[in-house]
């Protein structure tokens, strides 16, 4: 990728936030993902992209921690990774959206609740001090999506759409620096998505958010992402969405 690629529509940033190296993923007895080079500057909204298979759930969950990765190197906010696993500090800037996001019936847990464990733990505060923040940063956070009305409903009272934006506002409760989607809108209808992106696009806009993304939404990854992954167990295109989009179409 040329220098000009490193650059963010217009502003340059020397800094980056996420930088895999060579990253290499084994399930059972074959490579799911070989490989991987690139890097994410700070409110960068990156897509990956490829065939069903290609690896692109393992590549995110493996820089997330969530699976062991056999070689290679993560580097996320400048950071290194502990046993193969984001720091705790870097893990509470960073947020994550599952593709599919079921709550069971049978753990009572509200919206306000759920919301609330995107707070974290208390770091050294007296305890009346944590809850005050808490439950301030939880209000507030649910009124930025529209979810107030709801806060004392069970989780898996909530329709899809509402989901969404519960995990949203779950992300936005503490102050985040990355953005880790794995096709977070399946399972929505058009209007819902379209509501869901727009959404997205506001709180990385007024957050300043960096956002990675697996997307099958090409028209949608064109028209808003800054730089596209193109992975078929290996990277076969990384640069701009128009350079990588022609490449992918041919």
């Amino acid at each position: 990728m040329d220098a000009g690629e490193h650059t963010l529509r217009g502003s340059a940033v020397s800094e980056y936030l996420l930088e895999v190296e060579n990253l290499s993923v084994r399930r059972g007895d074959r490579w799911v993902v070989e490989g991987v080079s690139f890097t994410l500057l700070p409110r960068m909204n990156m897509a990956v992209i490829g065939p069903n298979g290609a690896g692109k759930s393992s590549l995110i969950q493996a820089i997330l921690g969530i699976i062991p990765y056999q070689r290679g190197r993560v580097t996320l906010l400048g950071h290194g990774m502990a046993y193969r696993r984001p720091l705790p500090y870097v893990r509470q800037q960073v947020a994550y959206l599952p593709q599919n996001f079921q709550c069971d019936p049978r753990i009572p847990i509200t919206v306000a609740e759920f919301v609330g464990l995107g707070w974290g733990k208390p770091t050294g505060q007296w305890p009346w001090q944590y809850r005050k923040q808490r439950d301030r940063a939880i209000f507030e956070s649910l009124q930025r999506l529209h979810l107030e009305h709801l806060a004392a409903q069970p989780m898996s009272s909530l329709s899809g759409g509402e989901i969404k934006r519960a995990l949203l506002a779950y992300c936005l409760v503490r102050p985040r620096r990355l953005l880790i989607l794995d096709e977070a809108p399946a399972g929505l209808d058009l209007h819902s998505e379209q509501q869901f992106y727009d959404l997205l696009e506001n709180l990385k806009a007024s957050e300043g958010w960096a956002v990675l993304q697996i997307s099958h939404h090409l028209e949608r990854v064109r028209a808003t992402c800054d730089q596209v992954l193109y992975l078929n167990r290996s990277v076969q295109g990384l640069g701009t969405p128009e350079r990588v989009l022609q490449q992918f179409a041919a």
